[in-house]
């Protein structure tokens, strides 16, 4: 598939957003959202792009969060509450007033920042391989991993400007996926994750925008205390091998949608972090059926 393209939003001084369509739009169909992981792109979501029953049963829409892709913010700093605002704008710049939303990791949390800003706009809602809390001595009680640890040394060796010729270090691209996809990365996967983090984060601009996307998943707040506030039907899907997020944590997390007239937790076994990627059949059988009945 191609990079994103982008359009122009009012959040944040006015800020281009990356985002890619699964086809031409169809009025008739209801839109699911997808939000992409930690340093990822609108590339996470290549097999659900490509996905034949998905594309029958729903306009794609692929939207990239500050810090990401091809999405630039006119504010020199920005949260995920800004990705869940901006994203509704990128629906009401397309003329689109209600969508399902569906993310992978940080993207589950954005999506459910989405559906607490816009209770009229978002549907549905569709972790995958998240968390609902922050980087708590609670979640790593239930055996999450230690994001300060993974992303602290990242944040102060980021911490400095750098030149026009700098781009993302392999080995952070390397740490990245094996979270997302375990220590067994296919290498035509991990080259592609190479190019695409090394056409994303280069010069100081790249290196401010990956600094910041790392300090907001290591210091974001929590949505604990929000949850029984979003009102829409969950499905959450979480792998057993997830490395970063524990299923007892989703088992836990799914109970707090208290006031959601549906919230389910499915558990894929043998699923990565990565459940789109690792797992796309699965991931979109359960999409387009919770698609079809909530719709």
């Amino acid at each position: 598939m191609d990079p994103a393209q982008t359009i122009t939003v009012p959040h944040l001084g006015s800020s281009a957003i990356g985002y890619a369509l699964g086809g031409p739009y169809d009025a008739s169909l209801p839109t699911l959202v997808l939000v992409n992981s930690f340093t990822t792109s609108v590339e996470l979501y290549r097999p659900q792009l490509a996905g034949e029953e998905l594309i029958r049963t729903a306009n794609l829409l692929a939207i990239e969060p500050y810090g990401h892709g091809a999405t630039r913010a006119g504010y020199a700093d920005y949260t995920y509450w800004d990705s869940a605002a901006a994203a509704l704008q990128v629906l009401d710049a397309l003329g689109i007033d209600r969508a399902f939303v569906l993310g992978t990791s940080q993207g589950g949390w954005i999506a459910v920042r989405m559906a607490l800003l816009a209770p009229d706009v978002v549907r549905g809602v569709i972790p995958l391989g998240t968390s609902m809390d922050f980087e708590s001595p609670r979640s790593r009680d239930l055996g999450c991993w230690d994001g300060i640890a993974f992303l602290s040394p990242a944040i102060d060796a980021l911490a400095e400007p750098v030149g026009e010729d700098w781009v993302i270090p392999v080995e952070l691209v390397d740490a990245v996926l094996a979270e997302g996809f375990g220590e067994d990365v296919d290498p035509e996967e991990r080259a592609f994750w190479h190019a695409t983090h090394q056409r994303n984060y280069t010069g100081d601009a790249g290196r401010r925008r990956l600094r910041t996307s790392s300090i907001n998943l290591r210091d974001r707040d929590g949505l604990h205390a929000r949850l029984d506030a979003v009102r829409c039907p969950v499905l959450w899907l979480h792998g057993t091998d997830d490395r970063v997020y524990s299923v007892a944590n989703a088992e836990d997390e799914i109970g707090r949608f208290t006031n959601s007239p549906q919230a389910e937790l499915r558990v894929v076994d043998g699923g990565q972090h990565f459940l789109s990627a690792t797992h796309p059949e699965v991931v979109n059988a359960a999409v387009v059926e919770f698609l079809r009945r909530s719709s």
